[in-house]
């Protein structure tokens, strides 16, 4: 104990920090929320912990030139031991655990800042589902029906879900895919692509847009009216007869907290009523959407895929991606494989390539001629689980032709599209504890 303490004091375990590279994070590689990501640092703060009260009455005799220096040695103040560590940089380990000295759950718990509860449960902290926009969009409560268990977590773009996600800051990305005015939201399907992200679910929401302002305001008074595009696209024909300024933002209920924080006066918001209720806003107007049957699926992605059994009895759906080679009939050589099978198609996409949009094609009638086409990606959902046999022999069958396959995720499927509503009075009871 007395030589761990003297090689403290001379600074030998800095020394030994820069040397070995255990220097704080830059952010380069994976970093998982509330864990910690080198096990040697773990070790180091339990044998600390340990020889806390050794090394403390060594250090008093052996290190007085240091506390002169008006540098604490008495590990009992190192940053490491406070709730928010200045960093793996400012660590100083010190020798393995004594003899003779028995680990315990509180040296446990000192050692990775977390309480004998959070131990004994691991499920104590929540995780976290993230979703794109800010508290009351959407996207939140599409989060709260899919992920129950799981906290939900806004960022302010579709891709800074995916990178939460892939970084270990959520367990789940709850994000929309397609909508049944609006169609298919391109910006997703482009980041599942980018992101090896896994689907292992989907939800759907029947949204009823509501127009909202400051309170006292009135709908004649208004001159401006912003939300996201998608949802002004799908107020068209209501603003139109409103004669109002339309301006794009977002998401809906950032357009809610832009109205409501900055007091504009004479400006309104689409959004759901939860965004009104929680910037403090009034509801001019609910379901102003031009067609009533308003419904958005969204998906649920997860790190890893989700594994089934045969005993499973629920509808499956199975998304993939694919390319193919140019020439006629490729589709339908492509498509024939599921037809053969009887396994029925739910959704057909494609979308041009990002890294080579353009392809070459030869002339069909023998001469030199040759013309451009661009060069898709086709995404594909199928009824059906990858635990099934037919299915696994028609993505056999496809990889035949297809030069890229891959599958995004087989999920349970929502059968009841739209069987609940974005203000549903349930849902937005289980959302108030939220607010």
């Amino acid at each position: 104990v007395k030589f761990a303490a003297r090689l403290h004091a001379i600074g030998f375990f800095s020394t030994m920090q820069r040397t070995c590279g255990l220097r704080k994070a830059t952010g380069a590689g994976p970093v998982r929320a509330g864990r910690i990501s080198c096990p040697r640092i773990v070790a180091s703060r339990i044998a600390e912990a340990s020889l806390q009260p050794s090394i403390s009455r060594a250090a008093a005799v052996m290190e007085p030139p240091t506390a002169a220096r008006g540098v604490d040695a008495s590990p009992s103040s190192s940053p490491m031991f406070g709730r928010t560590p200045a960093g793996v940089s400012e660590h100083r380990p010190v020798a393995s655990l004594g003899a003779g000295t028995v680990l315990t759950s509180s040296l446990i718990a000192k050692a990775a800042n977390k309480s004998i509860e959070e131990l004994s449960n691991p499920s104590y902290s929540a995780a976290k589902a993230a979703y794109q926009g800010v508290p009351g969009a959407y996207s939140e409560v599409a989060a709260r029906k899919s992920c129950p268990d799981y906290e939900p977590l806004p960022c302010d773009q579709f891709e800074v879900a995916f990178q939460a996600l892939s970084q270990w800051m959520s367990e789940r990305a709850v994000l929309p895919i397609e909508n049944s005015l609006g169609g298919s939201i391109h910006a997703v399907y482009d980041l599942l692509i980018r992101y090896r992200l896994h689907i292992v679910g989907e939800t759907s929401l029947a949204i009823n847009h509501c127009l909202v302002a400051l309170p006292g305001s009135s709908k004649e008074g208004l001159t401006r009216v912003m939300s996201h595009p998608q949802a002004l696209a799908q107020c068209d024909g209501y603003l139109r007869r409103m004669a109002v300024v339309k301006e794009a933002v977002d998401d809906t209920a950032g357009a809610a907290q832009i109205v409501a924080r900055q007091g504009l006066q004479g400006v309104g918001a689409i959004c759901s009523r939860r965004a009104a209720e929680l910037y403090g806003l009034d509801v001019l107007e609910e379901g102003i959407q031009d067609v009533k049957d308003n419904v958005t699926r969204f998906i649920v992605l997860s790190r890893d895929p989700l594994v089934t059994s045969e005993s499973d009895t629920r509808k499956f759906k199975t998304s993939i991606v694919f390319s193919l080679q140019p020439g006629p009939g490729q589709l339908f050589k492509a498509l024939s494989v599921f037809a053969l099978r009887d396994i029925d198609l739910a959704k057909v996409e494609s979308r041009p390539m990002r890294t080579n949009p353009i392809v070459q094609i030869p002339s069909q009638d023998g001469s030199n001629g040759s013309r451009q086409n661009f060069n898709y990606l086709f995404y594909v959902d199928f009824v059906g689980s990858l635990m099934e046999v037919r299915c696994q022999n028609a993505l056999r069958h496809l990889q035949e032709t297809a030069p890229f396959l891959r599958v995004l995720g087989s999920y349970p499927m929502d059968t009841e599209l739209g069987s609940i509503s974005n203000d549903d009075p349930a849902m937005m009871q289980n959302m108030s504890r939220y607010n």
